[in-house]
């Protein structure tokens, strides 16, 4: 069973959820397939052109309609038995029963409703106001409990594991994509269920933070940026390191020492009621006195859960305060144009009194061959 699964957990989601929408003055809230329905109803259907819709509203019961043939998936679902699911044929109007099942008012639906499905319900309801989840509501997802915890804790060893792995590989001469494929294989050989991204940038292309691996050809005196991740038990992993290649570019000790402060400075800036934006710049504060401000143009760091990218985000202009059981990366950078790059991340999770890393491996700079 996956970290999260049981009934009774999902009856508490539930109630917070109805909670929060209540709170928010809003009527109810729309959940379409995508990690919210998992997390809400531990539901995971692929998000499809037939219309699959939690409704969650306060003061009533929660139902879901569902594709007809699609029902006995619902109907074994964790939270099946607090739900009432309700199925719909093929060659009926799902947005018609759905009309009827959400009635009038004004509901948040989710961000990852497609538009076909906002639009074909806004057609069938013209009484219906519908506005952003992500705007309207406190992120449902951001707090993690004790399981999810301990779930997020796990893939994250297994990252760190893979990491130790790629570090006995060879890299000069062999191409990006070589050790792109080495480490999605170490990442699965430890447990990750599936692979999301193994980005390796060597030389200028680390200067680029989403490099997708390519043909390049690594040599000595290279810098490697490798950025990975998947998932485990529904919970994701990501982690970042940067290596060199034998004997370091000039410049990297000193850049790579700059961005390792700026991350330990993110990291004890972090304790509940903090604005995330503070810890964006306890790390920016280093690397801009470094003189490196400009080739600092991220965020400094994203929350982390059922979704690799989730909230809360770690970059100025986000004043809500941390809380405990909020996951997130801390992953500050250099990006030199032409040259090379140094990212390093590490997954966080705050703590009562400030946070732990769920990330172990090596943060000083490592050697390849």
């Amino acid at each position: 069973m996956s970290a999260g699964s049981h009934p009774r957990r999902h009856a508490e989601r539930l109630e917070r959820a109805a909670r929060f929408v209540e709170e928010a003055g809003l009527d109810g809230l729309l959940v379409t397939p995508g990690p919210d329905l998992a997390y809400l109803a531990g539901h995971a259907p692929p998000p499809l052109e037939r219309l699959t819709l939690l409704v969650v509203a306060p003061g009533r019961d929660s139902v879901m309609l569902v594709p007809l043939l699609e029902r006995p998936e619902a109907l074994a679902s964790p939270a099946a038995d607090l739900i009432e699911i309700v199925g719909w044929a093929d060659g009926e109007d799902p947005y018609a029963t759905a009309a009827k099942l959400v009635g009038a008012g004004r509901f948040a639906i989710a961000d990852q409703a497609w538009a076909s499905h906002v639009l074909g319900l806004r057609e069938a309801a013209s009484d219906l106001a519908l506005v952003p989840a992500g705007r309207a509501l406190p992120p449902l997802r951001a707090v993690k409990d004790d399981e999810e915890l301990a779930a997020l804790a796990r893939v994250a060893r297994v990252a760190d594991a893979a990491f130790a792995d790629i570090l006995d590989v060879p890299f000069a001469g062999r191409r990006e994509t070589d050790v792109a494929a080495d480490l999605a294989d170490a990442l699965r050989r430890h447990g990750h269920q599936t692979v999301d991204f193994t980005i390796v940038g060597s030389g200028p292309n680390g200067a680029s933070p989403h490099h997708e691996a390519g043909e390049r050809a690594m040599a000595p005196g290279d810098a490697v940026v490798l950025d990975f991740g998947g998932r485990l038990d529904g919970y994701c992993s990501d982690i970042t390191r940067t290596v060199a290649v034998g004997e370091p570019p000039a410049g990297f000790p000193d850049v790579y020492e700059v961005v390792r402060r700026a991350q330990q400075a993110a990291f004890e800036a972090i304790r509940p009621g903090v604005p995330a934006q503070d810890v964006d710049r306890a790390a920016r504060a280093v690397i801009g006195d470094a003189g490196y401000g400009e080739s600092f143009f991220h965020r400094t760091g994203h929350g982390i859960g059922l979704e690799v990218h989730e909230p809360p985000y770690i970059v100025e202009g986000n004043a809500a305060p941390l809380e405990t059981g909020m996951t997130f990366s801390i992953e500050p950078g250099v990006y030199l144009p032409g040259r090379f790059g140094v990212r390093i991340e590490d997954i966080v999770a705050v703590t009562g009194d400030g946070s732990v890393r769920l990330n172990e491996a090596p943060r000083d700079p490592q050697v390849v061959r």
